[in-house]
C-alpha cells in the first residue's frame, strides 16, 4: 500500500530549472495543477509553454484533473503528446461512454434493490483505461518528483501522496463523492482533494523558489438562469467550492505566478468539448512564457 505523507519544503527535491537563455543562473520551480473538471485539460497549456521554453519543473503537485494532468507529464510526457491523447482519446464518443460503463462501481439494477448508486465510477479502473500507456505504477517510476492532494473523508485534513502506487493515489485525489468512489490507502478513506485544497500550493512556497499554480476552477455565470440537472448541480457545488477555497488562499497568500485557466461555459464534465476546450486555452501559453520571465527577473 503506498505510504501518505505530508510534503514540507525541506522535503522537496533540489533539482533546478535553467533558463533557456543561456543564462547558467538556475532556478527551483515548482508546479501546481488544480482543481476543475473538464476546464482542468487547459493545464495542458500551461505544459506546452513549458516545454517550448525548455522548462522542467523539480516538482508537480495536482489535485483532482490536476493530477491526472500532472502525473502523466511527470512520467515523462510532453504537452504535445498529451494534446494529441485527450483529443484522440475523446473523439469517439461511444467507445468513451462504453469504457465509463466497464468503469462502474455498481450496477441499475442496484439502485431498485437498495445496494448503492449505479453511475458510481471506480477511479482506478477509469485511469487504467484513459491514462497513456506510459504513465508508470509507481511515483518512484517518474522522471519528474510528484505529489497527489487528496483529503481525509474521516479526519477532515488534508493528505499529500508521493510514495508507492501511483493509480491509487490520484484515484483518491478525484473521488467526488457521489461520482467516483473513495479510496482507501493504509486505512485511510481518502476522496477528492478539492474538498479541502484544490490548488495546493501554500505548502510549498519558500525563498529562492517559483512556485506557479495554474487555477482552472470555474467563475461564476452571472447571466446564467438555467436550471441544472440532478448530476450536473453535484458537480457544480463542487465547482462552486473549489472556486471559493482558491479564492480566499489567494487573498490570503498568492502564489509566484498565478495562471488562469479554462474556457467559459465548459461544465465539469465537458469532456467531449476537449479539442475546443484546448484551442480556448491558446492564449494561456504567451501569458505564462510572460509571468515566468517577469518571476525569473524579479528573483535577479
Amino acid at each position: 500500500m503506498p505510504r501518505t505523507q505530508a510534503i514540507a519544503n525541506d522535503d522537496l527535491p533540489s533539482s533546478a530549472l535553467v533558463l533557456p537563455t543561456g543564462d547558467r543562473r538556475e532556478r527551483d520551480l515548482v508546479l501546481v495543477l488544480g482543481a476543475g473538471g473538464a476546464r482542468g485539460l487547459s493545464h495542458i497549456l500551461v505544459l506546452e509553454a513549458l516545454d517550448e521554453l525548455g522548462v522542467r519543473p523539480s516538482l508537480i503537485a495536482g489535485c483532482s484533473i490536476g493530477a491526472i494532468v500532472g502525473a502523466a507529464y511527470a512520467a515523462g510526457l510532453s504537452g504535445r503528446d498529451l494534446r494529441e491523447h485527450v483529443t484522440s482519446a475523446f473523439r469517439d464518443r461511444a467507445r468513451v461512454i462504453s469504457r465509463l460503463l466497464d468503469a462502474r462501481v455498481g450496477k441499475f439494477t442496484d439502485l431498485m434493490r437498495g445496494l448503492g448508486n449505479p453511475v458510481l465510477i471506480d477511479g482506478e479502473r477509469m485511469l487504467d483505461l484513459f491514462w497513456p500507456d506510459a504513465v508508470p505504477d509507481r511515483f518512484e517510476d517518474l522522471t519528474i518528483p510528484f505529489v497527489a492532494a487528496a483529503t481525509d473523508y474521516h479526519l477532515h485534513s488534508e493528505v499529500a501522496l508521493a510514495h508507492g502506487p501511483l493509480t491509487p493515489a490520484v484515484a483518491a485525489s478525484l473521488a467526488i463523492p457521489g461520482l467516483v468512489r473513495p479510496v482507501v490507502i493504509e486505512g485511510r478513506v481518502l476522496i477528492d482533494g478539492g474538498a479541502i485544497n484544490p490548488l495546493p500550493y501554500d505548502r510549498l512556497m519558500a525563498p529562492g523558489r517559483i512556485v506557479m499554480a495554474v487555477d482552472t476552477s470555474a467563475p461564476a455565470t452571472v447571466s446564467e438562469t438555467r436550471v441544472p440537472g440532478p448530476l450536473e448541480a453535484m458537480l457544480g457545488v463542487s465547482q462552486i467550492l473549489t472556486r471559493t477555497i482558491v479564492q480566499r488562499m489567494i487573498e490570503r497568500q498568492p502564489p509566484d505566478i498565478l495562471i488562469r485557466a479554462g474556457a467559459d461555459g465548459i461544465g465539469g464534465l465537458d469532456f467531449f468539448k476537449a479539442k475546443a476546450i484546448l484551442e480556448a486555452a491558446e492564449p494561456v501559453k504567451d501569458e505564462v512564457k510572460r509571468q515566468l520571465t517577469q518571476a525569473l527577473e524579479r528573483q535577479g
